[in-house]
């Protein structure tokens, strides 16, 4: 029996795919098992090419879809479960439905493969990379978007990682199905040759760091990253309000003078800003008095005339050594405000219907205002740093915006705790250090419990503190200076590659045609 028919059988063929999507969880972190991303999708290219149906294309692309989120993402059902206040089964319905999405998207390229396969030739599926890009871009935009899990980032601790720097994580998703597609038609086509093109793209990893322009500059910045590890039901607690911030400045006291630069995580303020106004101002002494700047996490509450209620941000702010003389004093412009909203986390569409019906819907802090989309970089102690919070790192084109010729470092804070002892925050901290490997920058993740790291410039980790300890840590980052291509070129050359290879087997058929017809 010929292994293959296994595929041809509609009963088995829903139950395979959902179980491949599973598999995959296991090639991001913390399992960094990234050969398993082209083995699976190539099992995934399989079912699809014996779909008989538009109903079979459908049903492979959504199992393949609710298995690989089901699983890689099921650390949000931990913030779900712990601080949602409903029962079991209603936070279970919740994530199905986030799963359900989410599948729609990979259920969205099967079909529109499906539909078109007819316009190609015998090698339809090499359209399948344009058509898969478009659908990734869609889940990375709509609603606000949610990137998360792209397959580029299965390769971040990988050979084919080191193209990071080139084509970034967009077109690590291509050379993925490129991978694919090799495996795939040595199989249907039973012939080995075609190997050779998940081996060239390997060949193109090994030999991509020869190719980086980047290098280092000579200098560096000796950097503490403080991780407060502060319960959540305390850290939101009122009445902790000063211990909580007590504890920061306490933990950072030894630092100051040494270390040019200590970084909190997100709203390790949790006081509004201009309310913490004399704690700061101490902050601020001490660093300018020490030589030190301290970057931090805090809510910041504007009020004007136009909006008397006020707007709250989540920011950024620079105490202690900056390009202002005095340093820090609120209304200082040496700040960023988070744009990109987590959805109920930050902001709750619908919110006259959804807050007062479970407390998931109305988490402390959960109204937040949007800052720009493009924000000019911190200054702290001299050091010119693109700054983002939490989520937004998962952003691949914000965060390049930030970056400038004169940027040095990228900085990222987050509160994790929300998804506890997950892989939640080792898929956050993979996703950190491609936008390092991306742009070319070392890349500072401070966190309130974890996991908090010094990247440098090629996604190595210079220093990861211990999850769920309150610790500091340290290191010396390079500088580098260069600019990589991926920060030239953006997101084009993988699209216009995909775009390609579609037109090719567009082509292809038309050429197959005619000495058919002669």
């Amino acid at each position: 029996m010929n292994w293959l028919a296994i595929f041809a059988k509609p009963g088995y063929r829903a139950l395979l795919a959902l179980f491949s999507g599973f598999l995959l969880t296991f090639s991001y972190a913390p399992f960094n098992q990234g050969w398993l991303a082209p083995v699976l999708v190539a099992v995934w290219l399989l079912l699809l090419v014996r779909s008989q149906t538009p109903r079979q294309a459908l049903a492979v692309g959504f199992s393949f879809g609710f298995g690989w989120f089901s699983a890689g993402i099921s650390w949000v059902f931990v913030s779900i479960d712990q601080f949602g206040g409903m029962p079991l089964v209603f936070s279970l319905l919740i994530m199905v439905i986030l799963w359900a999405y989410l599948a729609l998207f990979p259920m969205l390229a099967s079909y529109l493969w499906f539909k078109t396969r007819h316009w190609y030739s015998g090698f339809s599926l090499f359209a399948l990379p344009a058509i898969w890009l478009l659908a990734e871009f869609l889940r990375g935009w709509l609603f606000t978007g949610f990137p998360w899990l792209s397959l580029g980032y299965s390769q971040t601790s990988q050979t084919l990682g080191q193209l990071a720097p080139h084509i970034g994580e967009t077109g690590l998703t291509l050379v993925v199905l490129l991978c694919a597609l090799g495996f795939t038609y040595a199989l249907l086509r039973k012939h080995i040759g075609w190997l050779l093109l998940p081996l060239s793209m390997y060949a193109l990893g090994v030999l991509a760091p020869y190719l980086n322009p980047m290098q280092t500059t000579g200098e560096s910045a000796n950097v503490a990253l403080v991780q407060g590890n502060i319960e959540l039901e305390v850290k939101w607690n009122p009445n902790q309000q000063w211990p909580n911030l007590r504890k920061y400045m306490d933990m950072s006291r030894p630092y100051y003078g040494d270390y040019d630069l200590i970084v909190w995580p997100e709203s390790a303020v949790t006081a509004i800003e201009d309310r913490a106004g004399s704690s700061l101002n101490q902050i601020n002494q001490a660093a300018l008095y020490n030589d030190t700047a301290v970057i931090s996490g805090i809510i910041d509450l504007k009020v004007d005339r136009q909006n008397p209620q006020g707007n709250y941000f989540n920011s950024i702010v620079v105490m202690g050594e900056q390009e202002h003389p005095e340093g820090y004093y609120y209304g200082n412009k040496n700040r960023y405000e988070k744009h990109q909203l987590l959805p109920i986390g930050e902001f709750v569409p619908f919110e006259s219907i959804l807050r007062p019906l479970a407390p998931l819907f109305n988490l402390p802090m959960s109204s937040f205002a949007r800052g720009n989309y493009v924000q000019p970089n911190l200054n702290a102690n001299g050091y010119q740093i693109a700054a983002n919070i939490c989520y937004e790192v998962a952003f691949p084109r914000q965060i390049a915006a930030a970056v400038t010729d004169d940027t040095q470092l990228l900085l990222t804070v987050s509160n994790d705790s929300w998804f506890g002892d997950s892989h939640g925050p080792h898929q956050h901290l993979e996703i950190a250090r491609m936008r390092a490997m991306e742009l070319g920058r070392p890349m500072l993740r401070s966190t309130n419990s974890g996991v908090t790291a010094l990247i440098d410039e090629q996604g190595r980790l210079i220093k990861q503190a211990d999850s769920f300890q309150a610790t500091v840590a340290t290191g010396r980052v390079a500088l580098v200076e260069g600019t990589t291509w991926y920060r030239v070129l953006g997101q084009w050359p993988a699209w216009i590659a995909s775009v390609l290879l579609l037109l090719a087997a567009l082509r292809w058929r038309r050429v197959t045609a005619k000495h058919v017809n002669q």
